[in-house]
């Protein structure tokens, strides 16, 4: 039989994994690099669904290990930041089913607001990490992360970067004879179909102080049992010979390199002859085997991509090594870089190619608004979408921009302290999406306490997640696969909460005068929703397919249903 061989990216490698591992459900947000990986699952017959936002996302996740499925829960880096507080003590319970969660970093922040090392949250909470160096490993790992869940009950991140996301290498998937250890894992129906049962088990899932000051203590000690696997049977390989000298006698190699994921393929390319330690369980850490590799060469020197965390570990356990030069901290390694950090060249990098900076589309709905916020001159709390091009020229019509959801706080702290002709120029600007993953509370912060000029808030609906790729959101009424599904009523929403004012507004309508509106508003001691609603230029033509195929559903279900007599 011919070995099967696929080129994937690293996202497409892990949703095969996902799929041939018998996963039940994969939910996420969207978030580039992570996108594609449910959108693939998906696409191949796996149950995957858009969540409102990570923290959500995760909590599904849970829930749905706990029933002892296979779950998988994506987000990107930033992601995690959201999904802590439930991240920080699910591993403090016991995940009956493998619970895998995909971080994928953006070193370099081709598509993000910052360049967060996440190597940094398995050892804040204590989960297992695993970093795989090419697809071939994303889907390898992908496996090996579930198989050590289900083994020591607990959330394993399965750390990717950027490059590992998208760039394609060859995969040769497991074949069907291997996948079927997976019954081992699976009880079946009669009728074939998987059926999981709950497991009652209070002290490990009810973190009271009670029961999770225990549960910190077999967290410890499954961290200490996952080390020692890791020593012994961890995904580990050794690259590089050195020759012998005149007299036959094998010298110490100079140079020993440790690195991990990508920064591991580079190294190998850099400095083909030096020897080479890579390990893909990155956390915790199989010190012995490091200890050994370390005393057999002269220089031992660590290549990471972000932040020195694995050079930082080694210098703490009193292993000698050598990190690189601060400069490399920032953006993505290469192959040059990873030779420049091994000369030890610390002089400035040529300067980048300018390359074109990006821009709202043209027709884009969002430009009317941000040509009337720039012309009011208002100092715009804006958001995290594609309208944060609205910061660009030639609108330059953004002041702040934090996180998914600050727009509305951050608008409402400035309207609180500043002088009243400043605080009534101060307006809050966010997409749809990103309001229903955190602009709902921010809502609520209004209401509850708003200014005394009050406030007003802008949700550019255009009817899709446009920056990363056009997905759907509880907003649109569209499910991950667009199929119809309930939508979320922004302005009935506004309404219960209390806000005074709550405006639906046809960014199509050429008659409507937005500056005017805008001003208007700004003039009133009253909270105040704007819902701008136009569909994204490029999402509207498959809109519009989505909608008649709803339609055509709606009609063939009435059709179906039987005549009622009179």
């Amino acid at each position: 039989m011919t070995e099967e061989r696929l080129l994937l990216s690293g996202d497409d490698a892990v949703a095969l994994a996902a799929l041939h591992a018998g996963v039940r459900l994969g939910t996420g947000y969207p978030g580039t690099p992570s996108t594609e990986i449910l959108e693939t699952f998906d696409r191949l017959g796996g149950h995957a669904q858009w969540a409102p936002n990570e923290k959500v996302a995760l909590e599904v996740g849970i829930g749905s290990a706990f029933a002892g499925a296979r779950t998988l829960v994506t987000m990107k880096h930033v992601g995690l930041n959201v999904a802590a507080d439930a991240l920080f003590t699910a591993t403090y319970t016991d995940v009956d089913g493998g619970l895998v969660i995909v971080s994928a970093d953006d070193p370099g922040m081709a598509s993000s607001q910052n360049e967060q090392d996440n190597r940094h949250f398995a050892r804040a909470a204590g989960a297992p990490m695993l970093e795989p160096i090419d697809s071939q490993q994303a889907y390898d790992y992908t496996w090996l992360a579930f198989a050590i869940g289900e083994r020591w009950k607990i959330p394993v991140i399965l750390r990717l970067t950027t490059r590992i996301c998208h760039a394609k290498t060859v995969v040769r998937p497991r074949g069907v004879e291997q996948r079927r250890s997976l019954e081992s894992h699976e009880t079946s129906t009669e009728h074939g179909k998987t059926e999981h049962r709950f497991r009652r088990d209070i002290p490990t899932r009810v973190m009271i102080p009670a029961f999770a000051k225990p549960a910190h203590h077999r967290l410890r000690q499954k961290l200490a049992e996952i080390a020692a696997w890791n020593e012994a049977e961890g995904p580990m390989q050794e690259y590089g010979s050195e020759a012998r000298d005149q007299d036959g006698d094998q010298p110490a190699p100079k140079l020993g390199i440790i690195a991990t994921g990508v920064a591991a393929m580079h190294a190998r390319e850099a400095a083909p002859d030096a020897r080479q330690l890579t390990f893909g369980l990155t956390y915790p850490l199989p010190l012995t085997r490091i200890r050994a590799f370390a005393a057999q060469v002269e220089r031992l020197l660590v290549i990471e991509e972000g932040d020195p965390v694995l050079v930082d570990d080694l210098n703490a356990a009193g292993i000698k090594a050598e990190g690189k030069p601060m400069r490399y901290r920032f953006g993505e390694l290469n192959v040059e870089r990873a030779r420049r950090i091994i000369a030890g060249e610390d002089s400035p990098e040529p300067e980048p190619a300018k390359g074109k900076p990006p821009e709202l589309c043209q027709g884009c709905s969002h430009r009317v608004v941000f040509e009337a916020l720039r012309d009011l001159n208002c100092i715009v709390a804006g958001d995290i979408g594609c309208y944060t091009l609205g910061v660009l020229p030639p609108f330059s019509a953004m002041d702040t921009c934090v996180c998914m959801g600050a727009s509305i706080g951050v608008g409402l702290g400035m309207r609180h302290v500043l002088p009243e002709a400043e605080a009534r120029r101060v307006v809050s600007v966010i997409g749809d999406s990103t309001f229903v993953h955190s602009g709902l509370t921010g809502l609520a912060e209004m209401v509850y306490n708003p200014p005394p000029t009050g406030h007003l808030v802008l949700i550019l609906d255009n009817g899709t997640t446009a920056m990363t790729g056009q997905q759907e959101h509880p907003g649109t009424g569209r499910s991950l696969d667009h199929s119809p599904t309930h939508q979320l009523d922004f302005a009935g929403i506004a309404q219960a909460m209390g806000v005074q004012s709550v405006v639906l507004i046809d960014g199509s309508d050429k008659t409507l005068s937005l500056e005017e509106r805008i001003a208007t508003q700004l003039a009133r001691d009253e909270t105040a929703l704007f819902i701008v609603r136009q569909p994204c230029v490029l999402a509207a033509p498959k809109i519009r397919l989505y909608e008649k195929a709803a339609a055509g559903e709606r009609e063939r279900r009435c059709a179906a249903l039987p005549e009622i007599d009179d």
